[in-house]
């Protein structure tokens, strides 16, 4: 499996079950018995940011210094 593919597969768990990617890389890693650790090379860039996205709002993550614009 490719970055493109492991994308692919999280964000089709992330439409279904409704739950965030950081989560839906953990579901895919469970139900498939992968060490977490090890799925590193497979996240794109792209899923990359949105895990960062997310982590950043729910404060697990320090708010970049230049700041963000509220939408």
């Amino acid at each position: 499996m490719n970055s493109k593919e492991f994308s692919i597969k999280i964000e089709t768990i992330v439409k279904e079950k409704k739950i965030s990617h950081m989560d839906a890389v953990v579901w895919f890693c469970e139900q498939h018995k992968i060490d977490i650790t090890t799925i590193t090379p497979l996240i794109s860039k792209t899923l990359k940011e949105k895990i960062q996205l997310e982590a950043t709002n729910l404060n697990m993550l320090k708010m970049p210094k230049c700041g963000t614009l509220p939408v």
